[in-house]
């Protein structure tokens, strides 16, 4: 691999402990959702995924998003999912969301469209993720398409995966597939079980997946019981612990207070784990709760984005 071409990616490298959160675009035109939740984030991580269609639902584009999200002084991840686009939209997707000031891109498959509010719309799927991580790989490293075509002043992302590590059945083979593929960093499902994820960890350990990519886990506080039913069963690989949601049930109104301090305690697990690099924190709607986390956990101050 090529030099760092983003902060997160020379904080990785220097293997000092990541924290990166998300940014959701509103369902409206507006900038503003976007840059208050970017400049609540300033400070507290290093890098902020910008989603793309999240719930299979219309939402302002994350290609505008990251270029508000770099405007108010946070690196953006551009998020992009092959269900919506073909080759030529993504390929200039890519192009745009760098010239907007992203400087990682996650490759997405994206949820079904079932479960969003247009279930009659296409999939487009006209190139797989592994496709699309080519795509961005080949940019960064041989500066032209797939197509062959030469492109000045190539993006060169630092390019990640998704993985679903406590999926029930889970096959590691599928993961090292993305890396082949060319992917530099990987972001995984929320975790709330410390054991089974250091169980995993030993498993794509065992496979060199640490020396080949930058991992990234999910962790994310629950404020309910209601919210950890939900999640535990309409969220594919996340499993919540019996007893923390007995835990949950029983503390009623302190309940999100609960949440956070268990969130608190996996990042802190997390971080014993050998070879991973960071966690990505997401506030489940709320970015005041990735802040509580972020502070609790320690992870302050981080390190300045000229430095990294």
């Amino acid at each position: 691999m090529s030099g760092p071409s983003s902060g997160l990616e020379a904080l990785a490298r220097s293997r000092r402990f990541c924290v990166t959160s998300e940014v959701v675009p509103p369902r409206s035109g507006s900038p503003g959702p976007v840059d208050r939740q970017a400049r609540e984030l300033v400070g507290y991580a290093d890098a902020a995924n910008v989603t793309d269609n999240p719930t299979a639902s219309a939402h302002m584009s994350p290609v505008a998003g990251a270029g508000i999200v770099a405007r108010a002084g946070l690196e953006p991840t551009v998020q992009l999912t092959v269900r919506d686009r073909n080759r030529l939209a993504l390929a200039g997707d890519l192009l745009g969301a760098w010239a907007l000031g992203a400087r990682n891109v996650l490759c997405l498959t994206g949820d079904p469209l079932t479960v969003g509010d247009e279930p009659e719309a296409s999939f487009v799927g006209d190139i797989g993720v592994l496709e699309l991580v080519s795509l961005a790989s080949t940019l960064r490293s041989e500066g032209r398409l797939p197509s062959g075509a030469e492109i000045a002043d190539p993006p060169r992302y630092f390019v990640g995966v998704s993985d679903t590590p406590l999926l029930e059945h889970y096959d590691a083979s599928r993961l090292e597939v993305k890396l082949d593929a060319g992917a530099h960093f990987v972001m995984t499902q929320i975790a709330y079980s410390v054991d089974r994820l250091a169980a995993w960890a030993d498993e794509v350990r065992s496979r060199g997946v640490f020396e080949r990519a930058t991992v990234i886990v999910g962790v994310a506080p629950l404020r309910s019981a209601r919210q950890a039913h939900y999640v535990n069963d309409h969220l594919p690989g996340v499993h919540v612990p019996g007893d923390l949601l007995e835990a949950l049930e029983d503390a009623g109104p302190e309940a999100e207070g609960l949440g956070i301090a268990q969130c608190v305690g996996v990042v802190e697990a997390v971080q014993k784990i050998a070879g991973i690099s960071g966690v990505h924190v997401m506030g489940l709607g709320r970015v005041e709760v990735v802040r509580q986390v972020i502070e609790g956990a320690g992870l302050l101050p981080r390190p300045p984005a000229a430095s990294a």
